[in-house]
């Protein structure tokens, strides 16, 4: 036995420590197969549970290899579900509370909530160092999208939005095809969709004057949010908002994300120079008065052209999309029963030496005149596949949202927040075509039905100024 010492002593203490520091840290193989560490979990909030949020909340919790760890919704029938499912999560109705009283628990938010409240939901989370996920489209106006783009990069968070399909092989492989120069120079795209399959054009419960008494389950007003006062009906809520341009953006907004995700990826688009459109238009009174100040039109036709920052001739390449049952004419051999599997929707890109034609998020690419792509080899897509392919779209979210601001996600706001204002640009024509002079100007005239210029940059229309008040709305008083 050597003799205890002071400097014995500071030595043992010193291995100690160091051997049991070693320890600390418990190897998952230790804890048996599929443990997964708390500390390699993401604490995600939940604004928004029923509708899309069902699916968003599955996704990124997968099966517990991360936590819910608070929840928010204005309405408790919709929460019900996920209430019961994690009944340790704190739950608010109010988003602002939860986000201040929870966030030291938060980690990341995910905002599954109607349009007219994506932006101050997410805005208010990037303000806080959270990670968001933001269902499409991204924001209700324009300006907000580009708020929420610059904000992504001000505050270092890692960024979503929900358009699946921009993390499937399908936008890959057809933005790889385009790419390849196999069409040659892209000139014209075609987009449509077989939405609304909810009531448009039509007059609304406030237009009619009826209201109906709120649920006890239901905060209106809160439910309202930044949308100006009006009285409830169930026409609103959960689902059938998407037809109100005070809660909503329509078909465009609803599938446009999708739909036209695979032509700005493909192209490089980037900011559009004009837009046009007409609509399918319902009057009453001997055409004294149209019914699309509160609800979006049954059917629209856009018209989008953006500059070619490519090699070949056209110096603009002009995207066009369809709603309401309206579909563009086919190219000789791409018949719609035969090419387009799907009735959900379409894409077809013309260019001066073929023609591509796929259905939803870029998938089932086809190539015309099919002889001469008989011997045609598919490229390889140069953006890495997602696990899961659209499935895996949260849990890519997630796991970037591990390893910090920076890492690659499919539609991070760089990318999603720019696709989206393209989308919002449509919503910017048909408003402002359905835009009346004041009655006491006589009340019949449409100057909005016109071709409108567009500053990208400053985000304005430069030949038509009654059109910028849809680059950004007023909030309700409060909601600023």
């Amino acid at each position: 036995m050597k003799k205890d010492t002071p400097a014995s002593r500071r030595k043992f203490i010193k291995q100690s420590s160091l051997a049991l520091a070693g320890f600390s840290i418990v190897p998952r193989h230790v804890l048996g197969k599929g443990f997964v560490a708390p500390s390699d979990k993401l604490n995600i909030a939940a604004v928004g549970c029923g509708g899309k949020a069902d699916f968003n909340i599955q996704q990124a919790f997968n099966n517990g290899t991360d936590n819910i760890v608070a929840l928010c919704d204005v309405d408790d029938r919709q929460a019900k579900k996920y209430r019961e499912k994690f009944p340790k999560a704190p739950y608010y109705k109010d988003f602002r509370q939860m986000l201040v009283k929870e966030k030291k628990n938060i980690d990341a938010v995910i905002v599954s909530t109607p349009d007219h409240m994506h932006y101050p939901v997410a805005m208010a989370a990037m303000q806080l160092g959270k990670h968001v996920y933001v269902e499409k489209p991204l924001t209700h106006d324009i300006w907000e999208a580009r708020q929420l783009t610059e904000a992504a990069q001000k505050y270092k968070v890692v960024t979503q939005m929900g358009n699946q399909g921009s993390s499937g092989k399908g936008t890959r492989l057809t933005e790889a095809i385009i790419q390849s120069g196999a069409i040659g120079d892209v000139h014209t795209v075609e987009v449509w969709t077989n939405r609304p399959v909810w009531p448009q054009g039509v007059k609304s419960p406030k237009d009619k004057g009826e209201t109906q008494s709120v649920p006890s389950e239901v905060d209106w007003n809160l439910w309202l949010g930044t949308a100006p006062f009006r009285e409830y009906h169930e026409a609103y809520m959960p689902f059938r908002w998407r037809g109100y341009w005070d809660f909503g953006t329509g078909s465009l907004g609803d599938m446009g994300c999708h739909f036209m995700d695979v032509p700005f990826r493909a192209l490089k688009l980037g900011y559009p120079t004009s837009v046009e459109c007409s609509v399918g238009q319902i009057y009453s009174d001997f055409f004294k008065e149209a019914f699309f100040d509160d609800v979006c039109p049954p059917s629209a036709a856009i018209h989008l052209k953006f500059p070619n920052t490519g090699k070949g001739s056209h110096k603009e390449i002009s995207v066009s999309w369809y709603d309401g049952g309206i579909r563009p004419r086919l190219p000789e051999g791409c018949d719609y029963e035969k090419v387009f599997a799907r009735v959900d929707g379409g894409i077809l890109f013309i260019g001066s030496q073929g023609i591509l034609a796929a259905e939803l998020f870029g998938e089932n690419p086809k190539l015309f005149p099919s002889e001469k792509f008989a011997n045609y080899v598919l490229p390889d897509p140069k953006r890495p596949l997602v696990e899961g392919d659209t499935n895996g779209h949260q849990q890519q979210w997630v796991k970037a949202c591990k390893k910090g601001y920076g890492t690659y996600t499919s539609s991070a706001f760089n990318e999603s927040g720019p696709l989206t204002e393209m989308v919002l640009m449509g919503n910017l024509a048909v408003r402002s075509f359905l835009y009346r002079t004041p009655r006491e100007q006589g009340g019949f005239d449409f100057p909005g039905r016109k071709k409108l210029l567009w500053d990208g940059a400053n985000m304005k229309i430069t030949n038509f100024d009654v059109a910028n008040q849809f680059v950004k709305r007023q909030y309700r008083e409060g909601w600023s």
